[in-house]
């Protein structure tokens, strides 16, 4: 199997456990704190596997440094209001309509990047929000 679609699988099952656990946490703890918890311990298993390879933390470009640090801040908005929905609404709607940030993902990549969409990449978001109104509705 390829190792994009391996390493993306864990991925999803881990966040999978992730927004499980996340909606158990909420229902006695301010999501708030549970986000903290949440991504402090996050940050530990990052570093701990970025020590175990033994690459560099500052990297050799600084423009990388700013997108990664505005990812952090998009990151930490998401978080805050996946955490608060999940404190005041069912986890299956909230995980849902959240995990649709590939959608924002796809369109910035069209704008932003100047890639073209090809008639399967439209029908697939397409097919991704009817399933998510679905879903959640």
């Amino acid at each position: 199997m390829n190792q994009v679609v391996v390493l993306a699988l864990v991925g999803a099952v881990a966040w999978g456990f992730w927004a499980v656990l996340a909606d158990a946490a909420t229902r006695s703890m301010a999501p708030e704190v549970a986000m903290i918890v949440s991504y402090a311990v996050a940050i530990a298993v990052a570093g701990v596997y970025t020590w175990h390879r033994g690459t560099s933390l500052l990297g050799s470009d600084p423009m990388a440094l700013w997108f990664a640090g505005l990812g952090g801040v998009a990151a930490g908005v998401g978080a805050v209001a996946y955490y608060m929905a999940l404190q005041v609404g069912s986890a299956g709607i909230a995980t849902t309509i959240t995990a649709m940030y590939f959608v924002v993902a796809a369109g910035l990549g069209f704008v932003a990047f100047g890639n073209v969409p090809e008639a399967s990449d439209l029908a697939g978001i397409a097919a991704a929000v009817v399933a998510v109104v679905l879903i959640a509705y």
